[in-house]
């Protein structure tokens, strides 16, 4: 009997030694390399997805920057819009509905450099600000006067041309409206949003809004307005003998004022064009284009 109980102990003393051995084993197995690696995987994952997450962000920065560039979209769609008004130098059809002057050729050059076309496209002047941002055209180059309307409206080009606001009566009154105060009594016709309404405004004159200089000078020429005021450059082409408006002449100069290319606010395309004109003005074809439309003493050094 004493020999069984002492056997049974001897038995129970050993399944208790290997559960303890078991137990120490797992605490081991809990601190030994193979378990301090996997933690360290774990924690490199973790490092690795942080660096993909930033990559990322930083890739989304630079898509989003591409996407708001001007001349990323210009080029991806192959065309720069151009908006415009029918206003002799700078913008007209010749006979056969193409579009020319010194401001049209000088943008199918600039859009020729930049590996696109030009595309025109009348527009109300008045809106050139809505028709910007609404991306129905990508730039107003149309004899535009660097008004602080404009600039603070538009990404803008430097002037690239002298201009002045000059009064358009008819030939045989002229010598009765030397100076502004002769004017006092007329009643204007002058395009709606220009700077010729600004300077209509300014003199407190009667003036009548108008679609585009054009229809002011015709309003003059019909004899529903007494008086226009228009861009010296267009009336230096439009105005006199050997011009559509012979009986018509100019007189006083309001103002003296610069012409600039507007883009959408923060646009890129801006410092482009600043660069064609200084590389076209070195090369003496800014010159040429502008000889051609007698506009050439107007030319602002680049």
């Amino acid at each position: 009997m004493k020999k069984l109980i002492a056997l049974s102990l001897t038995m129970m003393l050993s399944v208790s030694l290997a559960a303890c051995g078991s137990a120490d084993n797992s605490d081991k197995q809990a601190d030994s390399p193979s378990n301090s690696a996997t933690d360290d995987s774990t924690t490199n994952t973790a490092s690795d997805d942080a660096v993909n997450d930033n990559t990322s962000a930083s890739d989304a920065d630079d898509s989003s920057s591409a996407a708001d560039s001007d001349m990323a979209y210009v080029k991806d769609k192959g065309s720069l819009v151009v908006g415009i008004t029918n206003f002799e130098p700078m913008d007209y059809q010749d006979a056969d509905g193409n579009w020319i002057g010194f401001d049209a050729d000088m943008a199918k050059a600039f859009a020729e450099s930049l590996g696109v076309t030009a595309d025109f496209v009348e527009i109300d002047w008045d809106n050139k600000v809505f028709e910007l941002e609404g991306k129905t055209i990508d730039c107003v180059w149309n004899g535009m006067t660097l008004t602080d309307e404009v600039t603070s409206a538009m990404e803008c080009s430097k002037a690239y041309c002298n201009n002045a606001q000059v009064v358009i009566v008819s030939e045989d009154q002229a010598d009765l409206y030397q100076d502004v105060e002769s004017l006092k009594e007329l009643n204007f016709a002058v395009e709606a949003g220009s700077a010729g309404e600004a300077q209509a405004k300014a003199n407190n004159f009667s003036y009548t809004p108008v679609q585009q200089q054009s229809a002011a000078l015709m309003e003059v020429a019909a004899g529903t307005a007494d008086a226009a005021i228009i861009d010296s450059l267009m009336a230096a082409a439009m105005v006199g003998d050997g011009t559509g408006y012979a009986d018509l002449t100019y007189t006083v100069g309001l103002n003296n004022e610069e012409y600039g290319v507007g883009f959408r606010k923060g646009s890129d395309l801006a410092a482009a064009l600043n660069d064609f004109f200084a590389a076209s003005y070195a090369d003496g074809s800014m010159t040429q284009c502008a000889e051609t439309y007698g506009v050439q003493a107007a030319v602002v050094e680049q």
